[in-house]
């Protein structure tokens, strides 16, 4: 299997991961970047060899802007299906980041607002919910979903028959890998993290920082 990494930046230094993962004869795309950087994302897209019909599946590891923002485009764009855990539906059909979230105090979510809200044409209704336990094999890909709340209640991973884990933001690695800063529920991210310490990881992909060891995933939180 095959992982192309896309990096969106979006925000001062501040970036995102999409994965471009081999399933079968085609492609699926986990998370979609933000859609101010949609012209990049298409243009690393056909590099790789992904053209319209090529996509079987586009995957959001959860439905906040940076990671859903060109999903209702390429969806339209590649003629495929967007599936994600229905958990943060809210976000992505009314572009509201704090939709079932703990609500921080009116200033932050106001500065928030600002930038982070999904524009009325990037909203949409997905066309498969993902539960814990789903099996990707129908789109090529031999992997299946794990529900991990925390940074938001829809959150999920992906991990591959091979031991490939796509982690979207429930951890992070722009310094080292540990707890992604922002986090809805941190007490249930850490129990989240602990689950997947005990499955069989061999390399973990963020939404941000650069992909690191299943072992290093089984240390964090011992250093």
């Amino acid at each position: 299997m095959d992982v192309r990494t896309i990096t969106v930046s979006f925000i001062l230094n501040f970036s995102v991961n999409c994965y471009l993962v081999s399933a079968g004869e085609g492609f699926v795309l986990v998370d979609t970047g933000v859609s101010n950087r949609r012209a990049f994302l298409e243009r690393e897209l056909e590099r790789a060899g992904c053209h319209p019909r090529d996509l079987n599946l586009i995957i959001l590891t959860h439905g906040d802007f940076d990671h859903s923002g060109n999903a209702a485009y390429l969806r339209d764009r590649f003629q495929t299906k967007v599936a994600m855990h229905q958990g943060d539906l809210g976000f992505v059909e009314r572009g509201d980041m704090f939709h079932n979230r703990k609500q921080p105090n009116a200033m932050v979510k106001a500065l928030m607002g600002l930038f982070s809200r999904l524009a009325p044409e990037d909203r949409f209704t997905p066309d498969v919910y993902l539960e814990d336990g789903a099996d990707l094999s129908e789109y090529g890909l031999d992997a299946r979903v794990i529900n991990v709340t925390g940074h938001s209640r829809g959150s999920l991973v992906i991990l591959t028959g091979e031991g490939d884990l796509f982690c979207g933001d429930l951890i992070g690695n722009t310094r080292r890998p540990e707890l992604w800063s922002i986090m809805d529920d941190r007490e249930a991210a850490r129990a989240s993290v602990e689950r997947l310490k005990r499955l069989p990881v061999r390399v973990v992909y963020p939404g941000h920082g650069k992909p690191f060891s299943g072992e290093e995933l089984r240390q964090i939180g011992v250093r």
